[in-house]
């Protein structure tokens, strides 16, 4: 054997035991890769299953939305109506108002007719007071002086 023989012979050596090193190095580490691919595949597993109930509740409150939007819009439509209707019922009882603010101006004018008439009166009434009082002491005079 030469000196190139024995070189390659321990190379040859050198490789089998780094190849038989590595080899069990990864069979050490196959459990631990196994144990994270296991474990990986349950995450995906409980993403994918949080992923479908997402989706489902999605399109549940997606028809719920549609249905409110739709019963919305029907309420934006009734309340429209009912406004125009008192609207026009309102237009309606405008005269009415302005018929009650002019009578109640016209009630307002009498009250002051009749408080100066009822004054008015009232002076008249003293002074037709004082000329009975008047006519009585002059009648009682005279038929004392007639005595």
């Amino acid at each position: 054997m030469t000196g190139t023989e024995i070189a390659a012979l321990i190379a040859a050596i050198a490789f089998v035991i780094l190849v038989v090193v590595l080899v069990v190095v990864l069979m050490s580490l196959l459990p631990k890769l196994k144990q994270t691919l296991d474990m990986t595949n349950e995450t995906i597993t409980k993403a994918q299953a949080i992923v479908d109930e997402t989706t489902n509740t999605i399109q549940v409150v997606t028809k719920d939305v549609n249905v409110l939007a739709h019963q919305v819009e029907d309420l934006l439509v009734k309340s429209n109506e009912l406004l125009a209707d008192v609207t026009s019922k309102v237009e309606t009882i405008d005269p009415l108002f302005d018929a009650v603010a002019e009578l109640s101006e016209s009630v307002s004018d009498l009250n002051r007719s009749s408080r100066h008439m009822a004054n008015k009166l009232g002076a008249v009434g003293s002074g037709a007071a004082k000329a009975t009082v008047a006519s009585k002491l002059g009648k009682t005079a005279v038929n004392f002086f007639k005595k």
